[in-house]
């Protein structure tokens, strides 16, 4: 493989650290994911599988645990019952506590009309909270998605925080010009003040981006949230909705109104971050894994937690061709696997080629299938000498480049499956 160091169990802990008082942690893992398409048609894009035996919702998950909030709640509305299974309680993250922990928080009929229906983005989501936040009374406020992939010590970001008596404190990266398109763009002026933002632009010189992870001191959020809902329903007048706040996502009102008061402050990322939010970030961030680029699995004091399948060690068998590939538990394979990273469960029987792929649990690869440069879901059976993707032109992925499937999805013997087509949960072609 191309990189020195490979993921490994971490040695044990002597000395835990002790747990923050005051600080409450918020993953919002939501939203339907619908750039992912046929990947999140039945399950929230947090439960989406990576590096084979994790689901993206590990990161954010494992970030807080490590830095030991006391309380740590997972706001989710869409498909919410698809990360049930997997979260556990919290017990894969030591956050199954008798007081505090894990708790899931969903949409709720019956409560006040502020708290009542589905959320209309990230910053209208925290208002729908925030009744149940100030029951709670914390100090400080950590908010975070969970369709990234990055490790960071919470606990660095806390402290620069509090140190410079900063109001919002942003966790930044830099990307390419073209990614930060999609993403809020920030300045970032002396001392680490942020000066500007830029929501998703069109076209930008500027490559430091917000990373979806912001530490809030807890009153001022508050003040924040009532002040720019009540500001935006005047504007909107008889045309506002009862249930709606107003605020969207964070970077189209809360985000400008905090940096507008001069004490919103960047703190760099310094390891690996993407957002694999797209189809084509999804299957290039497992490159970046294949390739070794990714550091938060290599963490000895922060490894990344998961509720892992009790199954036995993967098998390779003596005609097999296995190069630079990430084999999850109780896989079986006896064809070719190049540059792939395959799920637990997977088998790819002899003859059958797999090439450039992320591989979901428990799919069958027949003899003589080829699948390249593709997404398969989970339980999906690809038929004898059926041919999913192609070799793209370029070594960049692109949406059209790649061959994506959802789960499920069963492939007669024969059938093509062309570079970019999107094939629907559950058919039979």
């Amino acid at each position: 493989m191309a990189h020195d160091t490979y993921p490994s169990f971490p040695a044990p802990i002597d000395d835990p650290v002790t747990r923050l008082d005051g600080v409450l942690g918020i993953v919002q893992a939501g939203g339907q994911g619908s750039r992912l398409g046929v990947l999140t048609r039945h399950r929230a894009k947090p439960a989406l599988a990576f590096a084979g035996e994790y689901q993206l919702i590990d990161f954010a998950l494992s970030s807080m645990a490590h830095a030991m909030l006391p309380d740590v709640w997972v706001s989710v509305q869409y498909r919410a019952s698809s990360l049930d299974h997997h979260l556990s309680s919290g017990r894969p993250w030591d956050l199954d506590r008798t007081r505090g922990g894990y708790r899931r928080v969903v949409p709720e009929q019956g409560g006040s009309k502020r708290e009542e229906g589905f959320s209309t983005g990230n910053a209208d989501d925290l208002y729908r909270l925030w009744g149940q936040v100030k029951r709670l009374d914390p100090d400080t406020v950590i908010v975070m998605s969970a369709d990234h992939v990055f490790a960071l010590d919470l606990r660095d970001v806390i402290d620069a925080h509090r140190a410079a008596g900063a109001e919002c404190t942003v966790v930044t990266a830099e990307v390419s010009r073209q990614e930060a398109t999609h993403k809020a763009v920030v300045t970032v002026g002396p001392g680490g003040r942020v000066t500007s933002i830029d929501y998703k632009p069109e076209r930008t010189e500027t490559t430091t981006v917000l990373t979806e992870i912001f530490v809030y001191d807890a009153a001022v959020l508050g003040d924040g949230l009532r002040e720019l809902s009540s500001a935006r329903r005047k504007e909107l007048g008889g045309a506002a909705d009862e249930h709606d706040s107003g605020l969207g996502d964070f970077g189209e009102e809360l985000l400008p109104w905090f940096v507008a008061r001069g004490t919103t402050y960047a703190f760099p990322m310094d390891g690996y971050w993407r957002d694999v939010g797209r189809i084509e970030s999804y299957l290039g961030a497992h490159r970046d894994l294949l390739a070794g680029r990714i550091d938060a699995f290599t963490h000895e004091r922060m490894p990344i937690l998961t509720r892992r399948d009790q199954r036995l060690p993967a098998r390779v068998d003596v005609e097999a061709d296995v190069d630079d590939a990430y084999l999850s538990v109780g896989c079986v394979i006896g064809g070719t696997v190049h540059r792939s990273v395959l799920g637990p469960g997977v088998v790819v029987e002899p003859g059958a080629t797999v090439v450039d792929a992320v591989i979901g649990k428990d799919t069958v690869v027949r003899s003589g299938a080829r699948v390249h440069t593709a997404i398969v879901d989970k339980r999906c059976v690809i038929g004898r000498d059926a041919m999913v993707g192609a070799q793209p032109a370029g070594t960049r992925p692109r949406e059209g480049d790649i061959a994506v499937l959802g789960q499920e999805v069963r492939l007669s013997s024969g059938t093509q499956i062309e570079p970019g087509a999107a094939v629907e949960p559950r058919r039979r072609i």
